[in-house]
C-alpha cells in the first residue's frame, strides 16, 4: 500500500489521529476531511487542522450543518446535556447518520483526488452503542460505495477490535503516545489534552491510558 494514496476522516480526537498517523505509515500519500457539522465545539475543526499542518497532510473541511438541523442530540446542541446510554438506550451523544455521511462524503472526495483508500477510526469494542460504529456497517457500506461510484474503495478501520488501552499501544506503537495524548481533543466540553476527565469520552479515554501505562510499567503485554 505504500505507493498509494488515501483519505483519513478526520476530527482532532484521539482516535482519528491515531489512524492518521498509523495511514501516514502505510501509505504514500495521506489526505485529511473534516466535517463541519454544527458541532458544539468548533475548536475540534481548529484541533484538527493544527495536527494536519504539524504532520504535513493536506487539510479540507466539509460543511456538514444539515444534520444539525435534522436532529437534536448532545455533540450539536448545548441545551442538551451529554449522558452515556442507560437500560439499553444510546447516549445523548449519539448523531443519526453521522458515520454514514461523513463515509459517503469522504468517498466522493477521495475520488476527487484519486484515493482508493478511506481511513475511519470506528470501533466496536468501546463504541458506546453507536450503531454505524459497527464492523458490519463499515464492511456494507463499503460494498455499496463501490457499487455506487463503480470504483473500488477500501475502507480501513485500523482499530475496529481495539479497546482504548490497545489503541493508546498503538499510537504509543508509532512512537506518537505524547503527541496523541498532548495534542488531541476527544473531550465532550472541548478541552483538549487529557480533557475534563468527567465526561464519557474522557472517562474511556482516561481509564484506556491507565490500563496501557500500567501494563507497559509492568511489563505485561497487551
Amino acid at each position: 500500500m505504500r505507493n498509494e494514496k488515501a483519505v483519513v476522516v478526520f476530527s482532532g480526537g484521539q482516535d482519528s489521529t491515531t489512524c492518521l498517523l498509523w495511514a501516514l505509515d502505510q501509505f504514500k500519500e495521506v489526505a485529511t476531511v473534516t466535517f463541519d457539522y454544527g458541532q458544539r465545539h468548533l475548536d475540534e475543526i481548529n484541533c484538527a487542522r493544527e495536527i494536519a499542518e504539524e504532520l504535513g497532510v493536506s487539510f479540507h473541511v466539509l460543511d456538514m450543518k444539515l444534520i444539525n438541523q435534522l436532529s437534536a442530540n448532545a455533540l450539536t446542541r448545548k441545551d442538551i446535556e451529554v449522558t452515556a446510554g442507560e437500560e439499553g438506550e444510546l447516549p445523548s451523544t449519539f448523531v443519526p447518520g453521522r458515520n454514514h455521511l461523513f463515509l459517503s462524503f469522504a468517498a466522493v472526495y477521495a475520488q476527487t483526488i484519486g484515493a482508493r483508500h478511506i481511513i475511519t477510526g470506528v470501533c466496536e469494542t468501546d463504541f458506546s452503542g453507536y450503531p454505524d460504529c459497527r464492523d458490519s456497517f463499515v464492511k456494507s457500506l463499503n460494498v455499496t460505495l463501490n457499487l455506487a461510484m463503480d470504483e473500488q474503495f477500501v475502507i480501513h478501520t485500523p482499530l475496529m477490535w481495539l479497546n482504548k488501552a490497545e489503541t493508546w499501544k498503538l499510537a504509543d506503537e508509532l512512537n506518537a503516545l505524547d503527541f496523541v495524548r498532548e495534542k488531541t481533543l476527544t473531550c465532550y466540553h472541548g478541552i483538549r489534552g487529557d480533557g475534563c476527565g468527567n465526561c464519557p469520552a474522557c472517562d474511556l479515554r482516561k481509564k484506556g491510558l491507565e490500563s496501557y501505562l500500567e501494563k507497559k510499567q509492568g511489563g505485561t503485554k497487551l
